[in-house]
């Protein structure tokens, strides 16, 4: 009931800027539609179309705008029209909605200003190994480089061979010469991804994916354009346990929000006692 109310509240403040918008009638002013006793002219209608569009477009727009404003109208009289005196006395909930407001502005202002943002890695760590049976995989994922390249112009050999070297020397030969000749290249041999987001760029379809991880740490694939190679570095499968490293954006989401919470209850009990302190307020007990 309470958001039913609400919204006529949005309905009906919304009906009185509205109204405050549109001017009197004059003489030169042309009126393009009316609800009831209220009216549209046609220069409320310039104000809001552009003046450099094209004709047909300033059409379509003073149109679109006309069907909204007398729905509009016509929904504020509907509300007017089905709801009581009492429910039409919108006072208490137009000042619940402005505290409500106020609150979270205050809270949300503190948070800003106090609210310890940082989360280390230490701390990722410890509420990993705290909360493992929450991070166990629902996917399979892998570290991996991925490599498109034109047939006519791909070495696979030496793609291989670069691909295979994973010092510092080689990851940056084969970044070169992907630069210089793929068509498109990813390298996630330090980063955690799902194996669907790379089987989804190679031909081809593999239906048991636990066991070509298994057997398997290159791919290498072409079609009638293309060479593909997939260089497995490491992989992780569904219901394992999860990486830290995997998961550690989210724990720190989690740590963060954990904190929120503590801190929002914190301001609430900081502000009973003071208020108590400073003599603020009475509560009357039936004797």
């Amino acid at each position: 009931m309470f958001k039913l109310i609400l919204k006529y509240i949005f309905i009906i403040l919304a009906g009185v800027l509205l109204s405050n918008c549109i001017k009197p009638e004059i003489s030169d002013d042309k009126v393009v539609a009316q609800v009831g006793e209220k009216k549209l002219f046609q220069s409320d209608i310039n104000r809001i179309v552009p003046l450099e569009i094209e004709e047909q477009d300033s059409i379509l727009m003073a149109n679109d705008y006309i069907r909204k404003w007398v729905k509009h109208e016509l929904l504020i009289n509907k509300a007017n029209e089905n709801l009581t005196l009492e429910q039409k006395n919108l006072t208490k909930e137009i000042e619940e909605y402005r505290n409500s407001l106020i609150i979270y502005k205050y809270k949300n202002e503190l948070m800003n200003q106090q609210m310890d943002t940082l989360v280390t890695n230490r701390q990722i760590e410890q509420y990993y190994n705290t909360n493992t049976d929450n991070f166990k995989l629902n996917d399979n994922i892998v570290k991996a480089i991925f490599i498109k390249i034109p047939r006519d112009v791909a070495n696979p050999k030496l793609i291989k061979d670069l691909a295979g070297d994973n010092s510092e020397e080689g990851i940056d030969a084969l970044r070169e010469y992907c630069i210089q000749y793929a068509k498109g290249f990813d390298f996630f041999n330090n980063n955690w991804i799902d194996f669907e987001f790379v089987l989804r760029n190679i031909p081809g379809e593999i239906t048991d994916e636990k066991q070509f991880l298994a057997r398997n740490n290159q791919i290498e694939l072409s079609d009638s354009v293309y060479y593909y190679l997939v260089s497995i570095q490491d992989y992780k499968l569904k219901n394992e346990l999860a990486p830290v490293e995997y998961v550690g954006p989210n724990i720190k989401n989690l740590i963060l929000n954990k904190r929120k919470i503590e801190f929002l209850k914190q301001i609430e009990e900081n502000v009973y006692k003071e208020g108590i302190r400073n003599n603020k307020f009475k509560i009357y007990t039936e004797k």
